[in-house]
């Protein structure tokens, strides 16, 4: 996949969601979460976030669960200049980059621990209670 967002340290486990049986996710494909507590891979801006896939869903498997980490510092790709502290959200762009925003806290991804500009990859704080903690 391009643009896979690859675990740097574990923070936290990852634990199962619901997702699609028909749907095939690839490990380090950003998801946005919708109720209950449901997964799908985020393609635009301002997607809720679900968190980062640990393993990959095949499609048409049987299975109805993927494993998603919700808290971990992982290595990303940036879609625009990003500064350290910047609050990321899911690009605009629907190929698995994040960029700086902070329009809505419930799609806040976490905070850049590394200032870059685009098509770089950085380390990012996955916290999606960043903002709203604040």
């Amino acid at each position: 996949m391009a643009n896979e967002a690859v675990l740097y340290f574990e923070t936290e486990l990852p634990i199962p969601f619901i997702c699609s049986e028909s749907a095939g996710i690839e490990r380090g494909t950003l998801v946005k979460m919708a109720s209950p507590m449901t997964v799908s891979a985020a393609i635009v801006l301002n997607d809720i976030c679900g968190g980062i896939t640990a393993g990959e869903k095949i499609a048409s498997d049987g299975k109805t669960k993927v494993e998603v980490y919700r808290h971990g510092i992982f290595k990303v790709t940036a879609s625009g200049s990003i500064t350290i502290g910047d609050p990321l959200v899911k690009s605009e762009l629907t190929d698995n980059r994040v960029e700086t925003s902070a329009t809505n806290a419930e799609t806040v991804w976490g905070i850049a621990l590394e200032t870059v500009t685009t098509g770089q990859t950085f380390l990012m704080e996955l916290n999606p209670t960043v903002m709203q903690l604040a």
